[in-house]
């Protein structure tokens, strides 16, 4: 279930880049708070950065292997599965501007405690049910750019690290069976987690049955040590244990056209 350098020509690097929040000084980027509607993230949608945020440049990352199209447009792709919650919180941004990106769909999906993911069970080592949507789906992003995804923290398969893949639409239509068409894909890439705190997960019960070796940030054949930059999560614990979880925040922006 690695990332080969096969998939890498089968999913190129975008010409594109993108815009994520760093921790220098430079373009200062205004994210006001707003509520958002269905089917954007619900509950209260204040912007993870403050108004003297940084955008730095930064290069698109390769799909992987395991994207499924037509996924179900929804704030809560965690369905049954086991793990520690994760509160992902993600503003999308105009490089050109730094305003906020309204009604853009911020996709996510990756792999379980085991390090399955949906429509690819058993690429692990492990047999467990697959219906081909679990941990896959996006919401679309309220008037202040923000886009929040309710899940789990993800597990690890063999040669990668803890990620997320993550895509961002403009202009899709949503279908009557809640999922999504159409559109243009703006963005291409993965988030990923401090290697301190995915130690701690990797002891609990939850993702300590999963016995494949696990990758570290360091050892990752694609993330580049470029901290946001390269879609380093900022992560701040739900409670006193890492088994209460975590939230999750980050801010990118796109080019558009």
């Amino acid at each position: 279930m690695t990332d080969t350098p096969k998939e890498h020509t089968l999913n190129p690097v975008g010409r594109r880049t993108v815009l994520l929040a760093g921790g220098a000084t430079a373009a200062a980027l205004a994210v006001g708070a707003a509520a958002q509607d269905t089917p954007t993230a619900t509950g209260p949608s204040t912007a993870p950065v403050a108004a003297a945020a940084v955008c730095t440049l930064t290069k698109e990352l390769t799909e992987g292997p395991y994207y499924l199209d037509g996924q179900y447009v929804r704030s809560d792709i965690s369905e049954d599965k086991t793990g520690i919650p994760l509160n992902l919180t993600l503003t999308v941004v105009d490089d050109d501007t730094c305003v906020p990106l309204k009604s853009a769909l911020v996709e996510i999906w990756h792999s379980d405690a085991l390090g399955e993911y949906s429509g690819f069970v058993g690429e692990n080592g492990h047999d467990e049910p697959d219906n081909g949507t679990f941990l896959r789906g996006g919401v679309l992003t309220g008037s202040n750019g923000v886009a929040k995804i309710t899940t789990i923290y993800p597990g690890w398969y063999r040669g990668r690290c803890v990620h997320i893949h993550i895509k961002v639409h403009t202009n899709v239509t949503l279908t009557p069976d809640g999922s999504f068409t159409g559109g243009e894909e703006l963005h291409t890439g993965q988030l990923f987690f401090s290697e301190t705190i995915t130690a701690k997960v990797a002891r609990l019960s939850q993702y300590a049955v999963n016995t494949v070796p696990r990758t570290t940030l360091a050892q990752d054949s694609i993330y580049d040590e470029g901290g946001a930059a390269s879609g380093l999560l900022t992560l701040t614990p739900l409670g006193s244990t890492a088994s209460s979880g975590y939230a999750g925040t980050l801010t990118l922006g796109v080019e558009q056209g």
